[in-house]
Order: C-alpha cells, then structure tokens, then sequence
C-alpha cells in the first residue's frame, strides 16, 4: 500500500536527558473529540436521575430493610462483572467517561424507554404477564439499550472500532441496565403478590440466586450481540452490508433476550435448563473469541510497537516496557522509586499514549484506519517526545526479552 506517512516525522530526544517537572502537564486529546463537554454533562444529569430511580424502586419494597436488600442484591455482582469488562478492554482502553456514560445510559435511558413502551402496550393490548415478559420487554428493552451503541457507533467511531469494543460497551450498557431493574425485581419480590408464595428476605434472596448468581451476565449478553454486530460492521467498506450486519445483530439480541424469558414463562424446569445451558455455551463461546482476542491485541502492539522503532519513532529497548503489564508495573516501580510521583506519571502517560499510538499506527497500515488516524498519530508522536526528556525507564532488558518477530 502507499506511504501514509510523511518523510519529515521527527527524531525523538534521548529518553531521561532532561529535567523532570514539578507537575505533569494535562494532555489534552488531538484533535478534539466534539460534544465531549456535552456528554459529561449529560452523564452527570443521567446520574442524578438514575441515583432518584434507584431509590423509587428501592422503596417499592414496602420498608427500609427490603430496599435496602435490593441495593445490596443489585450490587454484590457489579464489581465482579465490571473487572471483567476492565480486564478486555485494558490493552487498548476506552475513555472512562464513555464506559460510565454507557453504564448510565442502560440504568436511565435505557429502562425509562422501555418502562414507557411497555406500559403504553400493556394500556392498550390484552396480553398476559408471560407475554409481555417473552415478547414486549426484548422488543422494547433490546432497541433501547441498543441506541447508545447505534448514537456511539454513527457519533464517536473511534470507541467502537472492533469486536473487543463492541462486547464491552454493549456488556456495560447492559450491566446498567440490569442493576437498575434487579432493584425492582428484588423489591417486588421482597413485597410478595399472591402469585408469589414467598415474601420478605426469603424472597429477595431466592430472586438475587436466581438473577444475581445463575444469571447476571443475561442482559450484558444479549445487548452484546448488537455491540458485536457494530464492531464487525466497522470494519467493512459497504453501507449496505454495514446496516445488514446492525439489523442482524439486533435480532439476534431480541431474540436471545425473548427465548430466556420464554423459558421461564412457558418452558418449565426442562425447558429453563435446555435454554440456560444453551446459552451458557454463546457466553463460553463469545467469553472464549474475546479472550483470543485480547491475547492477540499483546501480539498486535508488540508487532507495531517493533515497525515503528525500526522507523526510528521510539527505542527499541523501550517496547517491553510498552507492551506487557508486568514490564510496565516494573517501570513504573522504577521511576516512583528513583524519582518520584511525577517521574512515575510521566511513564503511565508515555505508556498509555504509546500503545493509543501502536494501535492506530497497525490500523493505518493494516488498511482500517480510524478517523483522523494520521493526523492522531502525529499527535500522539508529539505528545510522546515532550514527554521524552523527563522519561526515566529501567535499564534495557536483555536482547532475547525484547526482540519481537514480526509475523
């Protein structure tokens, strides 16, 4: 393919030849992300809003204890459920205000699209609870955790830009979306109704195993399959196959939604454990594609990271340091160590625009190449040789820790 590059990229400094800063300077991303200021607004609005829903349907449980029960039930599997989506995504991370504002988005926007929808259907349609739950709610609830990810997708291209993205936003969104409807469920069913014939903390709990231990990564699951769909639809030319691969994604979301809660409304005991099991494979299988995934991400960096010191863009001592989490621990145990908070800092930030740098830079050469992907690169040079001077890392590794092939 032809150079995408300029001649005239300039040769970085020696690392660790200048003088280390009081303070680290803020970066500021180039070129700006548009509506940025917007969207930190909108999250803190959604905030406050989701924060009063929570305690709307916390006190549905009729007293202090029972709200309090469905908080606590609706948060024991968030950290758990949350470090795995940390854990995918931290090669190549995306702005912590996206994957709060995707959070937000499924436990505000989300439920309150589909709360309406479904009153409105259940005002104006002679359909049973069963129906409603099988057919209604992964119509409605599917579409409008969905939006976020469509407005991400057409808005902000550069946070989902492949299939590892795409599992992670739509799997926060969806994590969102489930805490905030656990709330009322474990509420409801600490309250009791005749068709429940148990109540109180018995029947919080018997939810909370049900929902909050057999399964609490249904939601993110199936909002993960339009999350999916939209990071393989980046990476094809066509518009019309883009929107094909969106509608599939779609109906593969509402309809694994529609047949886990048909399977508790219609299916029986046989019929819940063929589908929970049948499901459980889809999450070992995308669980086991996102794993190969995140592992071929290492290889990725490490590959980019060897072609751009052979362009002379960094040293190639530096790339173990770059590229694998225990080398970059160790480097910056070493510069807090040797000299100081702010030295450690300048590591992180190097580290962090490095491998930002690596990924578009494969991305352009590979021929999928993000929006301003150049121009974002040069920055990211930029940034990095100011950074340089004050730059204290380890001595290099031996020759035989650092040396990358370049299949």
């Amino acid at each position: 393919m032809s150079q995408p590059y300029a001649d005239d990229v300039a040769v970085p400094q020696e690392a660790g030849r200048g003088e280390i800063p009081r303070r680290l300077p803020r970066y500021r991303e180039t070129p700006r992300q548009r509506g940025r200021t917007l969207l930190m607004v909108l999250v803190g609005i959604g905030v406050v809003i989701g924060l009063v829903a929570v305690g709307i349907f916390a006190a549905s449980a009729g007293d202090a204890e029972g709200a309090r029960l469905a908080v606590l039930y609706a948060f024991i599997p968030l950290p758990v459920l949350w470090l795995v989506y940390w854990w995918l995504d931290r090669y190549e991370p995306e702005p912590r205000r996206y994957k709060v504002a995707a959070f937000v988005w499924g436990g505000v926007g989300a439920v309150a699209i589909a709360l309406v929808v479904q009153l409105v259907v259940a005002e104006v349609a002679d359909l049973t609870d069963q129906q409603l739950a099988s057919f209604v709610a992964p119509l409605s609830e599917e579409p409008a955790k969905g939006l976020f990810l469509l407005f991400t997708f057409l808005r902000w291209r550069r946070i989902i830009d492949g299939f590892l993205d795409g599992l992670v936003v739509a799997g926060l969104v969806g994590l969102g979306f489930a805490f905030v409807e656990n709330i009322g469920y474990y509420a409801a069913s600490y309250l009791g109704s005749p068709e429940i014939p148990v109540a109180g903390a018995e029947g919080a709990a018997g939810t909370f195993f049900v929902r909050g231990v057999v399964s609490p990564f249904a939601h993110p699951l199936f909002t993960s399959a339009f999350g999916i769909a939209l990071g393989l639809a980046v990476l094809v030319r066509s518009k019309v196959l883009k929107v094909v691969i969106g509608v599939l994604g779609m109906a593969v979301s509402v309809a694994l939604h529609g047949l886990w809660n048909a399977s508790l409304s219609y299916g029986g005991g046989a019929g819940f454990v063929l589908v929970y099991l049948a499901l459980g494979l889809v999450l070992l299988v995308v669980g086991v594609i996102a794993v190969v995934t995140r592992v071929r991400q290492v290889r990725t960096l490490e590959r980019s990271l060897s072609y751009v010191a052979e362009r002379g863009w960094i040293h190639p001592a530096e790339i173990p340091y770059l590229s694998r989490f225990s080398y970059r621990k160790k480097a910056r145990k070493h510069a807090r160590s040797s000299h100081g908070r702010v030295a450690a800092k300048v590591v992180r930030r190097y580290q962090r625009l490095a491998t930002e740098m690596a990924f578009l830079h494969d991305a352009i050469m590979s021929g999928h190449a993000k929006p301003h992907g150049v121009e974002r690169t040069y920055a990211l040079l930029d940034a990095m040789y100011a950074l340089r001077p004050a730059l204290r890392l380890p001595p290099p590794l031996p020759v035989a820790h650092r040396a990358v092939p370049h299949a």
